[in-house]
């Protein structure tokens, strides 16, 4: 079934292992089951906006707020795909790319979490792998920028091997103490030197309107 309305819904970026999708909201509610069951340790956050801290179901119903106000609030100036996971034909998390002024500034950001019981198989760094080549190859970004806690480790060694470089340093506050945030780049031509695992990307054509550029609203009548 094809989405013309709302063609996002038919975006699939593939590796031969993983599918990313948008989620429907019958996704959605089985990634908000994913993030209940954990993400990460409890005694550590990874995130800055402490989300998993939030007790059932309010976790869940803020899982799916997120989705639904992604997609409410998209906008060719401002936009966040917030990708869904397929690992063998389940969803196990999600691999996200927004940007703001992207037709100008060709610059996204990444971020993206994993359930705990998925984690080890080398699906993060495959992830994060696919949505880049989404981003250069796909939408010609120039460069992606992305962050993580100094004590996630996991996250940064995946920053870090495919092939982004520290740019900077900052404080902020995580459950009411200061922690620092490494701050991370790639540039193209350093994204043009790697290897990258084989990625195809169906249904783009149908939607890079709402990436780069925007369609006049037909006048009111």
């Amino acid at each position: 079934m094809e989405h013309p309305r709302w063609p996002l819904f038919d975006l699939r970026i593939r590796t031969a292992r993983l599918e990313i999708r948008l989620p429907t909201d019958d996704d959605l509610e089985v990634l908000a089951r994913v993030a209940r069951k954990g993400i990460h340790d409890p005694a550590a956050m990874p995130f800055l906006k402490p989300w998993t801290d939030e007790p059932s179901p309010m976790l869940e119903r803020g899982l799916l707020q997120w989705g639904w106000r992604h997609r409410a609030e998209w906008t060719p100036q401002k936009w966040t795909f917030n990708g869904a996971i397929l690992f063998n034909g389940n969803l196990v998390g999600v691999q996200d790319i927004g940007a703001e002024d992207f037709a100008s500034l060709r610059t996204v950001k990444t971020g993206s979490w994993l359930g705990r019981e998925h984690q080890g198989l080398g699906i993060g760094k495959e992830m994060r792998e696919a949505i880049l080549y989404f981003a250069f190859e796909g939408l010609g970004a120039l460069e992606a920028v992305s962050g993580g806690f100094a004590d996630n480790t996991q996250s940064l060694k995946v920053s870090r091997a495919v092939g982004y470089e520290e740019c900077g340093r900052e404080s902020v506050m995580r459950r009411g103490t200061y922690s620092e945030v490494i701050k991370f780049r790639l540039d193209r031509s350093k994204w043009e030197a790697i290897d990258h695992v084989a990625v195809d990307i169906e249904g783009l054509d149908k939607c890079l309107d709402l990436f780069i550029t925007s369609i006049e609203p037909p006048a009111l009548t």
